[in-house]
């Protein structure tokens, strides 16, 4: 390392690590350690007013609802307006919605329609502030170090998952949900604060567009005419709907019949979180050449942790494979990142963005639904392997594309839309 020969008390920042990434990183650590405790305190404040758990079920969905809803007509919005004014203002629709539902708990019996309501305004909130923010954090680094950069952003936000989960089921524990979500809509105003001073003078003007569905239309093209992108997006719409259906339905009876109850299971949880805070540190010296190959051989330990439920593996070294799977699952999440800095144009990135997250999420609720009548149908055990087969055929399907093995890590990023194949322009007439 090249030293100034100046004696300097104040450590200098990376040269990646300027005003507006530092900026979104510290908004998201806190607004990350809020937003975990506050899932905790959720489900609490339902079983405290007389839920069960179908009840704790409902106030979930009705924040996945309106994500899944919206998550694409917030990508268009945030390529349209300037991106730091939609993730402000749908950080204040967060704060406003927690804030309400702390006051409503902290009142004393709320009830389940009040409750949904909150919890929807607040999955409508993230639909637009995910794509916003995905977008600004990508333009706000550049160079060949940009993979550094989003394994530093990952690395953190991350560590305040693990953290605020953590600090949160202490605090519902010590001073009830009504304080912890109250904590996270303060949260959400201080990082409201912190994104209103994002400088966006250094993005060029966006262009007047033909409206919100030729909006869509063109983002869509971005989509459907690049097969690496596709391919993956479609890969993790199925594998996250059945690892997530693993965790949420069958890890918590496997750990309640043969792990020895709840607390096995948390700490699982947690070697994951673990493991993801140390796959985003790898990722910080590691910048393999063919992104998405190396990226996609990680994701095959995914397929791991349904089969350790399915043995099922004794806790020690179930909290091994949680740990290993977070690793490498986050090997793929910085290369999928980079990925995407560098193929995609700037001022398409949200919507992109968007149809991305649309993929992942829109899969889980239904997954999560069936993952009961599979179980009575074939047995536990059966649907679990099923789970880690599905994970394995999918990963390894996306390896025969050739873009997928292909796409090299470059120092710059595009600045115009490569051109579109026969069958996305098909596909995007459907739109019309």
């Amino acid at each position: 390392m090249i030293k100034d020969s100046h004696f300097s008390a104040r450590p200098r920042r990376p040269v990646w690590a300027g005003r507006n990434y530092s900026l979104l990183t510290a908004a998201a650590v806190i607004t990350g350690l809020g937003a975990n405790g506050s899932l905790i305190a959720a489900a609490f404040a339902v079983l405290e007013a007389g839920g069960d758990s179908g009840d704790v079920g409902l106030v979930a969905a009705a924040r996945t609802l309106p994500l899944v809803v919206f998550l694409l007509i917030g990508g268009a919005v945030a390529d349209r307006l300037p991106r730091h004014r939609v993730m402000v203002a749908a950080n204040a629709l967060n704060c406003l919605s927690q804030a309400a539902f702390a006051a409503l708990v902290l009142a004393g019996d709320p009830r389940l329609w009040q409750m949904m309501l909150l919890t929807a305004l607040g999955g409508t909130g993230q639909a637009f502030f995910g794509p916003a923010a995905e977008g600004m954090l990508m333009s706000s680094v550049a160079g060949e170090q940009a993979g550094r950069a989003f394994a530093v952003f990952r690395m953190a936000t991350q560590g305040a998952a693990l953290g605020g989960a953590a600090l949160g089921g202490a605090l519902v524990a010590a001073v009830g949900p009504g304080w912890v979500l109250a904590v996270d809509a303060a949260a959400f105003a201080v990082a409201a604060a912190l994104r209103s001073l994002l400088d966006v003078g250094h993005l060029a003007p966006r262009a007047p567009g033909g409206g919100m569905l030729a909006d869509l239309r063109e983002g869509w093209r971005e989509f459907a005419g690049r097969p690496w992108l596709w391919a993956i997006v479609v890969q993790f719409s199925i594998a996250n709907a059945v690892v997530g259906a693993a965790d949420a339905v069958y890890g918590p009876l496997v750990a309640r019949d043969s792990l020895g109850g709840a607390g096995p299971w948390g700490l699982a949880l947690a070697a994951f979180g673990a493991g993801t805070v140390a796959g985003a540190l790898l990722m910080t010296r590691w910048q393999p050449r063919r992104l998405l190959l190396a990226g996609t051989l990680c994701v095959f330990p995914l397929a791991l942790p349904s089969a350790a439920l399915a043995v099922p593996a004794p806790p020690g070294v179930l909290y091994a494979v949680m740990f290993a799977t977070g690793t490498t699952v986050e090997v793929f999440g910085v290369s999928w990142m980079t990925a995407l800095h560098q193929e995609i144009p700037e001022e398409k990135l949200s919507r992109v963005s968007a149809y991305d997250w649309f993929g992942s999420v829109s899969l889980m609720p239904l997954a999560t639904a069936l993952a009961g009548p599979a179980e009575a149908a074939v047995g536990r055990t059966a649907a679990l392997w099923g789970c880690a087969a599905v994970v394995v055929l999918v990963t390894a399907l996306v390896l025969l594309v050739p873009d997928v093995r292909r796409l090299t890590r470059r120092t710059h990023r595009v600045t115009a839309a490569a051109p579109v194949s026969a069958d996305a322009e098909r596909a995007v007439g459907g739109l019309g």
